[in-house]
């Protein structure tokens, strides 16, 4: 069976992943020190690391690795059998996360929940539930879709009722993603083209307000709106400001891999949202384009698998799952250039986020799956094909 799987997607995954390893072990030294200096001069560690996000990281890997494996040998159609369950069970980890006893702040967002000794983001699951959920859905309305009262309507309810605890949480890079998967998947299912832009000014119109109730929010976009205030620069815009710093820093080819200078202190998030940032400046512009070209080919690949998909659940599933990564991956990379405000999103792969690395390998391991079905499908139509027209000369041969 795994002969048939995409290898060239899931080559390329592996050295996104590999390369993110390695990126956070040369740009969380600092951080990971000064983190564990904490847990000294509080009595929970005997000595400082700066290894604690490397090992962390690694055994994120590994758990993804699992992950991987796990999707990549279950049959994809069995997740249409528990889509709904599936999306109830994600939306009421949503609902823990508002729960004091069982949420858990990181940042400024109400989006972490923890239970026991784990602790997780609820919505980076959401992402792989609502795709799943969203395949089903747009499936038994095919025939309607393109309608405003039975395809239109129902579709933005879905979605406003799903996005909303991400909304308030508040999330604008999660509600951001869920949006354009959403859209995407509306789109190739049959959806009207002015339903969709109707959908996304209703989205803007219900959504931003929403999460732009929360002061830290706002500023982040005052921060974008302007970059060139002195003020700004050294206060609500001092990411933004490092991040530019960093990526201008690096050059063509870079200062060295492990050479940075804007992750000791200067650059925040570095392990994690503004990794990107710092790979401009350790790699450069040119060894930039090759980890951009490698998103390039899986975001192809994935594509390839959902056009290639024995059926229409399949080509959703693959479609929405692609979209996903594609769009986390060019809001992470607009956000470090400046192009977007800040988000909270995470680079695919790379960035430092075990509930962000685990679903996303997980969302790979469905595309391996989908992919070996759909090669086999396109082998036995040739097989079929040649068949035929084997028949059809022994007849002309013989008549």
């Amino acid at each position: 069976m795994f002969r048939r799987a995409d290898y060239l997607l899931l080559g390329t995954a592996l050295v996104l992943t590999l390369f993110g390893l390695a990126m956070v072990s040369s740009v969380s030294v600092f951080e990971s020190y000064q983190l564990t200096q904490r847990f000294v001069l509080q009595g929970t560690w005997d000595a400082p690391s700066n290894a604690f996000y490397l090992w962390r990281t690694f055994l994120h890997v590994i758990a993804g690795m699992i992950a991987m494996l796990f999707m990549a040998l279950i049959p994809y159609r069995l997740w249409e059998r528990f889509a709904r369950l599936l999306f109830i069970l994600t939306i009421t980890s949503l609902l823990l996360s508002f729960i004091p006893a069982f949420g858990n702040n990181y940042g400024t967002a109400r989006s972490w929940v923890h239970i026991g000794f784990i602790n997780f983001q609820p919505s980076e699951f959401f992402k792989i539930t609502l795709i799943f959920y969203l395949a089903v859905w747009l499936q038994k309305k095919e025939s309607s879709i393109s309608t405003f009262k039975e395809g239109f309507i129902p579709f933005v309810i879905l979605l406003c009722l799903s996005t909303f605890l991400v909304a308030i949480q508040p999330d604008l890079g999660s509600f951001l993603v869920f949006s354009c998967i959403a859209t995407v998947m509306f789109f190739i299912a049959g959806g009207n083209l002015f339903h969709l832009i109707l959908g996304g000014a209703t989205a803007a119109i219900l959504g931003l307000p929403i999460i732009l109730n929360e002061q830290y929010v706002r500023n982040r976009f005052l921060a974008f709106l302007n970059p060139t205030d002195p003020q700004i620069a050294e206060g609500i815009g001092f990411q933004i400001k490092q991040a530019l710093i960093a990526i201008g820093s690096g050059g063509l080819f870079g200062v060295g891999y492990g050479k940075s200078i804007q992750k000791f202190g200067y650059l925040p998030e570095v392990q994690s949202d503004t990794i990107f940032a710092a790979m401009g400046e350790e790699l450069g512009f040119m060894r930039l384009m090759i980890v951009l070209g490698l998103y390039t080919i899986f975001i192809i690949r994935g594509y390839r698998v959902a056009v290639n998909a024995p059926d229409r659940f399949g080509f959703m599933v693959a479609t929405g799952i692609t979209t996903w990564i594609a769009a986390q991956t060019i809001l992470n990379i607009m956000v470090n250039l400046a192009l977007f405000p800040l988000t909270g999103l995470t680079l695919p792969f790379i960035s430092y986020g075990g509930s962000s690395l685990i679903t996303v390998l997980a969302g790979v391991g469905v595309l391996l799956n989908i992919s070996m079905y759909s090669t086999q499908e396109q082998a036995n139509v040739r097989r079929s094909q040649r068949a035929t027209l084997t028949r059809s000369f022994q007849r002309f041969v013989h008549g």
